[in-house]
C-alpha cells in the first residue's frame, strides 16, 4: 500500500513539472536573437498584453531603432522606395533580378523547408542588425545628407547582402515603412512597450 502511494506522488509530481516548463518556455528565444526571431514571435502572440511582453523581454536599440525607423512619420528615408537592385555588374550577370526579389526567394524557400538556420553553404549572414544598426541613421533625411545617392544606395546594398535573408526582408520593409505588411506588429503595442519613445521631431528638413 505504501509502495502504490510513493508511486502516485512521484507521477504527479512529474506531471506538474513537465507543465510548468511548457509555459516558462513559450515565450523564449536564443541568446542574441535575430530581429526576425523577436518579430515572428511577437506577431504570433494573440493579445496585446503578450505582445508587449515579447518586445519588453527583448529590448534592444537596434529593434527600437527599426520600428522607430518604420512608425515615426518624422523619419524620411532617402533611399529609393521599391526593388532595391544589385550593387555591381557582376552581380546582375549572376542572378537575373533585383536583390530584393532574391532576399523574397531565399525567405520563401526557408519557409517551404522549415530551415531559417545559416548553414555553411549560406551566401549571406555575414553579420547582423545588431551590428548593422548603428549605420542606419546614414539612410535618412538629416542623418548624412552629404553622402551622394549612389554611394548611399550601395553602402545599403552591401549591408543587405551581408545579413540573414529573412534580416535583409526587414530592413527593405522598413525603408518603406511597411512592417505591418508582414508582421503583426503596431505603433501602438511598441508605444505601449517602449514608453520613452518619444514620436515626431525627428529627421531633418
Amino acid at each position: 500500500m505504501t509502495t502504490k502511494s510513493t508511486k502516485k506522488m512521484t507521477t504527479k509530481r512529474k506531471t506538474t513539472a513537465t507543465k510548468t516548463v511548457k509555459v516558462s518556455s513559450s515565450l523564449n528565444l536564443p541568446k542574441n536573437p535575430f530581429a526576425f526571431e523577436v518579430f515572428d514571435l511577437t506577431s504570433r502572440q494573440r493579445s496585446k498584453a503578450k505582445k508587449i511582453e515579447v518586445l519588453k523581454k527583448y529590448e534592444h536599440v537596434s529593434l527600437k531603432s527599426l520600428l522607430i525607423w518604420n512608425f515615426d512619420e518624422s523619419i524620411i528615408s532617402v533611399l529609393p522606395e521599391g526593388e532595391v537592385p544589385y550593387v555591381g555588374y557582376d552581380d546582375q550577370n549572376t542572378y537575373s533580378g533585383s536583390l530584393s526579389t532574391k532576399i523574397t526567394q531565399e525567405v520563401r524557400k526557408m519557409h517551404e523547408m522549415g530551415n531559417f538556420s545559416l548553414g555553411v553553404s549560406d551566401d549571406q549572414g555575414r553579420t547582423t542588425i545588431l551590428r548593422e544598426f548603428k549605420h542606419f541613421y546614414r539612410f535618412v533625411r538629416g542623418g548624412q545628407d552629404s553622402l551622394t545617392a549612389i554611394r548611399r544606395e550601395t553602402m545599403f546594398i552591401n549591408i543587405l547582402q551581408g545579413l540573414h535573408p529573412l534580416e535583409a526582408e526587414i530592413i527593405c520593409l522598413v525603408k518603406d515603412k511597411q512592417l505591418e505588411t508582414k508582421y503583426k506588429i503596431t505603433k501602438e503595442v511598441v508605444s505601449e512597450a517602449y514608453p520613452d519613445i518619444v514620436w515626431g521631431g525627428r529627421g531633418g528638413k
